[in-house]
């Protein structure tokens, strides 16, 4: 597998498989406000347009994972591409609020399989310290694709309309499952391809949601997404309906934050080689904290202009870099023979947190910008305490 897949290819299709998520969510978010307008929608209905997505996308992956370490990750990917770019048709076309909900729903599904495999097949091929690094080059990858992806779709909205911005994240799936189809080999290790019962994958689930590297490494990935999630549910409300920003220079700046990220990815890469995953996680949870902190100073002095508020996340995103690829590598390092259960099992809880998360920012009185500040500043002190705590004291120590 590794001599007829090298390296550098497998680091792009990684990076087509993780950059989904955000071509789903981040190319979709200039349109929120012309929603609300054209569906005659409430803010909440608007905000379920992308909490159920997520909310689809986490449980999907309870499935996706354990059924592509039984079938292989090839199967599983080609079938839930398929499904995805099916879905997003569906959304082009629908008709009212509640059928885009339904579709969006469906399409975070599909995701599910995309991204579940992409994180087992780190663990397919590459070994826990190194799989980090390979994560984070494939992370960087996201973040160019993420990074094009908003100013894209606002583009696409202020000359067309939110129509053509959908209909750009099924070509984004199509073009996937081409590349998928055509290079991907498969490398999940060989199993019988039986269904297990439920019983006895209950009993997997249950092990691995016990493991102490688990719940440390994958604490610290829900921390540092619940932080992402609450700014990509509010950035829009906020730079566009407070700050007054066009929907181009929104676009702009979701790409600005995008290449930070990337910078935070070259980041982790370069902490990882010289101080090891404990203490590069350390140094990422201050970035985490600082953030927070200095964002909710800002909402506080009531200092709603762009630097006062997208600063503070540059710094806060910048731990993003460092948490995401060791958070994703070493919650799924102890279980080479159950890494897609353990990728699905990150991944669902990610997603439910998102999803409460989203319905509470949606019934939130207190404007669009204290619920960013709110929500980003408790994620942030819930990132730098695990990265200061369980991974430092459990999680290296059992991976």
């Amino acid at each position: 597998m590794q001599a007829a897949m090298s390296s550098r290819l497998t680091v792009v299709l990684l990076a087509l498989m993780l950059g989904i998520q955000p071509v789903s969510s981040d190319l979709y978010l200039p349109t929120l406000p012309i929603l609300t307008q054209e569906f005659g929608a409430s803010m909440a209905q608007v905000h379920m347009t992308l909490s159920a997505l997520l909310l689809a996308f986490g449980i999907s992956q309870l499935f996706w994972g354990p059924l592509s370490d039984m079938w292989g990750r090839r199967p599983v990917l080609i079938v839930g591409l398929i499904a995805y770019v099916a879905a997003g048709i569906g959304c082009v076309v629908a008709p009212s609020i509640d059928a885009l909900i339904l579709w969006r729903t469906l399409q975070g599904a599909a995701m599910g399989s995309v991204v579940v495999c992409a994180r087992a097949i780190v663990r397919d091929l590459y070994a826990p310290d190194i799989g980090a690094r390979v994560m984070s080059k494939a992370l960087t990858g996201l973040g160019a694709i993420a990074c094009m992806s908003a100013p894209l779709g606002a583009f696409l909205t202020q000359a067309y309309s939110w129509h053509a911005a959908l209909s750009a994240v099924s070509v984004f799936g199509a073009i996937s499952l081409i590349a998928i189809a055509w290079k991907y080999q498969e490398s999940a290790p060989k199993t019988n391809g039986s269904i297990p019962p439920f019983k006895e994958l209950a009993k997997t689930w249950w092990g691995i949601l016990k493991h102490p590297a688990f719940i440390a490494f994958a604490g610290l990935t829900l921390g540092s997404y619940g932080g992402l999630f609450v700014f990509l549910v509010t950035s829009s409300f906020v730079f566009i309906g407070v700050v007054g920003l066009s929907k181009l220079e929104y676009g702009l700046l979701m790409c600005s934050m995008s290449f930070v990220y990337m910078l935070g990815t070259f980041l982790c890469r370069w902490l990882l080689v010289r101080y090891g995953v404990a203490r590069s996680v350390a140094m990422g949870g201050v970035l985490s904290l600082t953030g927070g902190i200095l964002l909710n100073i800002s909402a506080w002095m009531q200092w709603h202009s762009v630097i006062a508020l997208v600063g503070p996340f540059y710094i806060f995103i910048l731990g993003h870099g460092i948490h995401q690829p060791c958070g994703q590598s070493g919650s799924v390092g102890p279980f080479p023979q159950a890494a897609g259960a353990a990728s699905a099992l990150g991944g669902f809880l990610m997603m439910a947190v998102a999803f409460l998360m989203g319905l509470w920012l949606g019934q939130q009185g207190g404007g669009a910008v204290q619920g960013m500040a709110w929500g980003i500043g408790f994620w942030s002190l819930v990132t730098s305490l695990t990265a200061w705590t369980l991974v430092q004291r459990i999680g290296l120590k059992h991976a």
